[in-house]
């Protein structure tokens, strides 16, 4: 009796991984026309993967993500992992399941591709094993590179200002919230659009480029245009309206504390602590979005003298906040411009805490003007180590401790606010004779 072989091959299914033939005899093997066989089991395999990619977006209402990050010379380990493990928390804010992280160190990203050729191919296998249907890059990518990804790996290909403004789009409650996504959204599209039209353009001069062939794209971009013109002048309106607002309040010589900080540093819920309002917290990256003011009454324990002071929480700043989203939040951004002070809250329990507090400082830096008067308080303080401690308290001396959780420091935190407020009414130049004589408009 003859001995008989087999045929194995590999198949991208988690159930059957590989596929063997029926028993062949030595004769039937060799006259096998192994190009063609070689191509049928490839067939196979983009077949599968297919179906693998549909069935997963037909079964699954979650996105099921790979994350891939790409640390360059310019960025440190610290800071790359640090980037890495906000991305997990950006995902799963926007509802997505975090599958696996790839990651690539380079001198700089590919310009093509953003990661090399071999990265690509271990991306796609590790895509096609866990079954995802969606890769998140930790970094702004172009819409060409994220063409030439998704032709190569098969699979929806987004990036780290994506899944932001999708967890903006999701949590927008107010008509002005909306208003300001939406915004945010089409300016990120804009560009995108136009290089996505650029390959099959044929509106330019020359041979085989004239004639109607993107007309659609064309009308769709004007459209878009239209739209975000429409929306910037609403956002001016808006502006113009909180500035009436803010107006008021200073004939009413009610001081104004900005509440700033990283996003889930904890300023939501002080600003709930403080003044018994009811705006909605969750351990999740941008839960609120939208500006809200209460009045604080603080009484001075010597001299028993009650004090108003207005508080204002604002939207989460977040490393490299995308431009888009400072645009479209200017309207919210002004409230920090225009207050007479700032509390900026920081997450001490937060391993990252250092670079929230420099991702900050660089947010603020580029607004045209800010309090002079600020304070920082260290919140979370009840879950930081006395390691952290000690050294926090050498560090920053003049910063207070708080714990909103469990009202620790909140009493300490009041009085440097209205010390605050005292520092920067003594920091104003003094009035003019001429106007201190003047004799008010409205007067009879």
């Amino acid at each position: 009796m003859r001995k008989k072989d087999f045929l194995t091959y590999l198949f991208p299914d988690s159930e059957s991984p590989w596929v063997i033939s029926p028993p062949l005899s030595l004769d039937d093997i060799t006259e096998q026309e192994f190009d063609e066989l070689v191509h049928e089991w490839e067939r196979e395999i983009v077949g599968a993967g297919d179906g693998i990619f549909l069935s997963q977006e037909i079964v699954s209402d979650q996105d099921r993500v790979l994350l891939v990050g790409v640390q360059t010379e310019d960025v440190s380990v610290q800071r790359f992992e640090d980037g890495l493990a906000e991305l997990v928390r950006l995902v799963e804010s926007a509802g997505g399941i975090v599958l696996d992280t790839m990651r690539q160190k380079r001198d700089h990203a590919h310009p093509q591709t953003v990661v090399g050729k071999g990265k690509i191919e271990e991306i796609t296998l590790l895509a096609q094993k866990l079954r995802a249907n969606l890769i998140v890059f930790d970094q702004d990518i172009s819409a060409s590179q994220a063409r030439n990804l998704e032709q190569e790996i098969g699979i929806r290909v987004v990036d780290r200002t994506e899944v932001i403004l999708d967890i903006f789009a999701q949590r927008a409650r107010t008509q002005e919230g909306k208003l300001q996504v939406e915004l945010a959204q089409l300016e990120y599209m804009l560009p995108r659009l136009r290089g996505r039209g650029q390959e099959m353009s044929r509106l330019g001069a020359g041979i085989g480029t004239r004639g109607p062939g993107e007309t659609k794209l064309e009308t769709e971009r004007r459209t878009i245009q239209r739209r975000i013109n429409q929306l910037q002048q609403e956002v001016n309106d808006l502006q113009a309206h909180r500035g009436r607002i803010r107006q008021q309040r200073q004939q009413q010589e009610i001081p104004v504390l900005a509440l700033v900080g990283y996003t889930n540093a904890g300023k939501s819920t002080l600003l709930n602590v403080l003044t018994n309002a009811e705006v909605f917290t969750a351990d999740q990256l941008f839960a609120t979005l939208d500006p809200t003011t209460r009045k604080v009454v603080i009484t001075k324990p010597q001299t028993h003298e009650r004090r108003s002071i207005l508080l204002t929480d604002t939207v989460g700043f977040i490393h490299e906040l995308p431009p888009p989203l400072i645009d479209a939040f200017r309207a919210t951004l002004e409230e920090v411009v225009e207050a007479d002070a700032m509390i900026h809250v920081v997450d001490l329990s937060h391993p990252a805490w250092e670079s929230h507090i420099a991702s900050v400082l660089e947010i603020l830096e580029e607004m045209p003007e800010i309090p002079e008067k600020s304070l920082i308080a260290f919140n979370k303080v009840d879950k930081v180590d006395s390691e952290t401690w000690a050294r926090v308290q050498q560090d920053y001396p003049e910063a207070v401790f708080i714990s909103t959780t469990q009202h620790l420091g909140l009493e300490n935190l009041k009085m440097r606010s209205l010390q605050l407020i005292d520092e920067r009414v003594e920091a104003m130049p003094a009035a003019l004779p001429e106007a201190q004589n003047a004799v008010p408009q409205n007067s009879y």
